[in-house]
């Protein structure tokens, strides 16, 4: 067998080294992609209005209703936001039945007048343009309710509130019941957007887009789209708002799984 030359050897041994060096690179950059299209917030949709939104700090259940039995293998709340009155929002039956005891309930005065004081030892009364800010989150109270006037009797204005959460560096908007009222569509800045759908108690799916389409959140939810005459179209609300902005993320959630 014939000795290797020193020149060869050494271009067979850069290459090796080279090959490892790329290896070890892309192996790096995988790992920083990966880590860059980690979202830090959980979404976990339970029924209709009712959500779960998770952090390595944080649970929060938005509207629990449901009994006990809808947040199985659920975390504890560390905060509790109810945005209405109706029995959608507002089951005292299913804050009665779960844990509750040191978690924060924030509510409109409407609804924390119905509250039970047994059940938290923190309710709180959020108002309409009021917040609150603590345990890496803050709480703004923002207005929903009706502009329709055949639709005036179901969401008067000042009564519930829609909300803006921020939370690890995300702002987050909850609607509620409302229809594309001026307050939406001003929003700035929002990461996320849970936005109701469903006739008549809130508004239909082109008001919803056409809304969404000027407030511009990176990411939408259509959430609370049961209606009087079953579930509102949203693949055509997902189809309005790639027509015109496709940088807008359109995120379909299961709902309605029973």
């Amino acid at each position: 067998m014939k000795p290797i030359k020193p020149i060869l050897l050494l271009v067979i041994l850069v290459f090796t080294l080279g090959c490892k060096n790329d290896k070890s690179n892309t192996n790096e950059n995988k790992a920083i992609a990966e880590n860059i299209n980690t979202d830090p917030i959980l979404i976990n949709p339970i029924k209709h209005g009712t959500l779960v939104i998770e952090t390595r700090d944080l649970t929060i259940y938005v509207d629990p209703t449901g009994g006990k039995k809808a947040f199985n293998g659920q975390k504890k709340p560390t905060h509790v936001l109810i945005t209405d009155i109706h029995g959608d929002h507002l089951s005292n039956s299913t804050l009665e039945s779960l844990d509750l005891t040191n978690s924060i309930i924030i509510g409109p005065k409407a609804v924390t007048d119905k509250i039970p004081t047994t059940i938290s030892k923190t309710i709180m009364t959020l108002n309409n343009g009021q917040s609150y800010s603590g345990d890496n989150i803050l709480v703004e109270a923002i207005p929903m309710y009706n502009l329709r006037e055949e639709a005036l009797k179901f969401h008067e204005k000042g009564r519930g509130n829609g909300y803006i959460l921020s939370i690890e560096d995300q702002r987050i908007y909850i609607s509620g019941d409302t229809e594309d009222i001026p307050e939406m569509r001003n929003l700035k800045n929002i990461d996320k957007a849970f936005v109701c759908m469903n006739l008549p108690y809130t508004m239909t799916v082109e008001s919803a887009a056409s809304a969404v389409l000027e407030f511009k959140p990176k990411t939408v939810y259509p959430y609370h789209y049961r209606g009087t005459n079953g579930l509102s179209d949203i693949a055509k609300f997902k189809s309005l708002i790639e027509a015109k902005n496709d940088e807008i993320e359109v995120k379909l959630l299961n709902w309605y799984k029973n």
